[in-house]
């Protein structure tokens, strides 16, 4: 088994831990701390569960027996696909406190996914959902199994665990608990983007990730009396860490799940359970912005509405205000490591055109143009960081760690961002091949490669498109061969290849050819460019004609 570390140079570690940052605390260890110094406040509500802490902390002590009788070890790791329910805390915990690895995928990931995630950190168990959403878990876990050879233990959470093993078993076993990890070793592994293919690990330490909820709740004023709620699917580092259920849970205070994102979900349970906080995606936020007018629903306990995952425009950021009020926060980060926030107390000017500043003191910031230079103050540039809660190197990934950090520890985010004089970022868009749609992360590449595998296409080019909901859409530019597919043809095939849905492309066009350069050569990234372009040109066009 590859070890999951995550070391940063002894200098850096004294520092950090000389200013505070990093406390010596683990995940596990906190969690006993609040369930003994309030162990009847509410932690978790779903639906009509409630857990309180002494509830939360007692089936933690039940999984970390159980999943230590299972037979799997401290550094061992195990893939959670969990959605937004109660069980998803109790197995994480459980994890943390025997000193297992989650290794979070999300609802929506497939069997390429899953599989790639498995091989890829070598995970000894899987623990799903039994259905969730009208999707049946239990056939994917059974695909997966088959594909993934470290696999050997499938556990289900739900009425009907079918052939695997039923989370309630896990929680009956008994005898002593595992001894608690040391506060610098790594706790998960979290997913990556992924902007040339399939997402990268992420390993996360308990001083690093937990400093990073501390911060954020100082910045975002979550102390015990406030109530986080769960909208986005609770597995994203946004959710989980901004300050997110994890940051709310570091608090003593209140993590309520909603099983959906719609207003008609979500509202009510503000309403009753008198949300102060919560943290959404700019799609997400405009429907809300709508349906919040029809004042349906008494949204008044919102302190602060946060929208991140993607960027959001001056005129969506107004709407916002004029629709909630000056609770919103801009929040820009990434599950590697940097986070920054417009602060409560900031103008409305910077939360309206600036995506904030960081948490720590100790977040330094590089601005560089493309030959590696630092850019005059002012200019927009590529952004590369190091700090307290920002990874030194990706797991089991040496080409990628070579690409993506300095010698000197430098983490190359792939953004283009400005810097003005009050410290406040402003995000001008991706370097790389990325495609942000409503928050969730497109490889380009990744989808073309899919493309490519049809035996009717002969070439294909993925770029963004604008669009006013998502942010950003996928567009498929497709060279066929004869017979050419129907453009729906070619959507199924992407979603038949195991892949999440949101990478499937939003739009395909045939086209004969992509008008390379005279001997025919081109940069991926220059194609895509060009084509991106066309495309803007002719739908202008056509816009203008009607």
């Amino acid at each position: 088994m590859i070890p999951a570390i995550q070391q940063w140079p002894s200098a850096f570690a004294e520092r950090y831990r000389a200013a505070g940052y990093w406390r010596g605390e683990t995940f596990g260890g906190i969690l006993r701390q609040r369930a003994e110094h309030r162990p009847d406040h509410t932690a978790i509500v779903e639906g009509n569960t409630r857990w309180t802490y002494a509830d939360l902390d007692a089936r933690v002590d039940a999984l970390a027996r159980g999943f230590t009788a299972l037979g799997l070890r401290r550094g061992e790791r195990v893939i959670v696909q969990l959605p937004n329910v109660a069980p998803f805390f109790s197995v994480v915990f459980g994890l943390f406190r025997a000193g297992i690895l989650p290794v979070f995928a999300l609802p929506a990931h497939r069997v390429t996914e899953i599989v790639h995630f498995a091989n890829r950190s070598q995970a000894r168990a899987y623990v799903i959902l039994d259905t969730w959403d009208g999707f049946d878990y239990r056939a994917l876990a059974a695909e997966v199994k088959e594909k993934a050879p470290t696999l050997e233990h499938v556990i289900v959470a739900g009425d009907d665990a079918g052939p695997f093993t039923p989370l309630a078993d896990i929680e009956k076993h008994e005898g002593p608990l595992p001894p608690e990890p040391a506060s610098s070793d790594v706790a998960f592994l979290q997913i990556s983007g992924g902007s040339t293919g399939l997402s990268k690990l992420i390993p996360r330490t308990h001083d690093d990730y937990i400093y990073s909820l501390r911060g954020s709740n100082d910045i975002c004023e979550l102390d015990e009396n406030g109530v986080y709620l769960g909208a986005l699917p609770i597995a994203h580092n946004f959710p989980m860490s901004s300050p997110g259920t994890f940051g709310a849970l570091y608090a003593g205070a209140t993590v309520v799940l909603s099983p959906s994102p719609s207003p008609d979900a979500v509202f009510p349970l503000i309403e009753r359970e008198k949300v102060t906080i919560t943290g959404v995606v700019p799609p997400v936020a405009l429907i809300w912005a709508d349906a919040a007018r029809s004042g349906g629903h008494d949204l008044s306990s919102l302190k602060l509405l946060q929208v991140g995952g993607a960027k959001l425009t001056p005129e969506v950021a107004r709407r916002l205000l004029d629709a909630f009020g000056p609770v919103l926060q801009q929040v820009f980060g990434m599950a590697e490591g940097l986070v920054n926030y417009t602060r409560p107390d900031d103008d409305e000017e910077v939360v309206i055109h600036t995506q904030g500043r960081p948490i720590s003191p100790d977040d330094e910031l590089l601005i560089l143009d493309d030959d590696g230079n630092p850019v005059p103050p002012g200019t927009p540039g590529h952004l590369l960081t190091r700090g307290p809660y920002t990874i030194r190197q990706y797991f089991n990934e040496p080409e990628a760690n070579a690409a993506s950090f300095t010698p000197d520890g430098f983490y190359r985010t792939g953004d283009i961002v400005l810097v003005r004089p009050d410290g406040n970022l402003v995000v001008q868009g991706r370097a790389k091949d990325q495609i942000n749609r409503g928050g969730e992360k497109v490889s380009a590449e990744e989808i073309e490669d899919h493309l490519l595998a049809h035996p009717q296409v002969f070439d294909a080019a993925v770029v963004s498109i604008p669009d006013e909901y998502l942010g950003e859409r996928t567009c498929a530019f497709i060279i066929a061969r004869s017979p050419a597919p129907k453009g729906v043809e070619l959507k199924k095939w992407v979603r038949d290849r195991g892949l999440a849905a949101f990478k499937v492309p939003d739009r395909v066009v045939f086209v004969d050819s992509f008008h390379t350069t005279a001997v025919g050569k081109v940069s991926r990234k220059d194609l895509r460019a060009t084509l991106r372009q066309r495309l803007l040109d002719a739908d202008a066009a056509e816009r203008k004609g009607e």
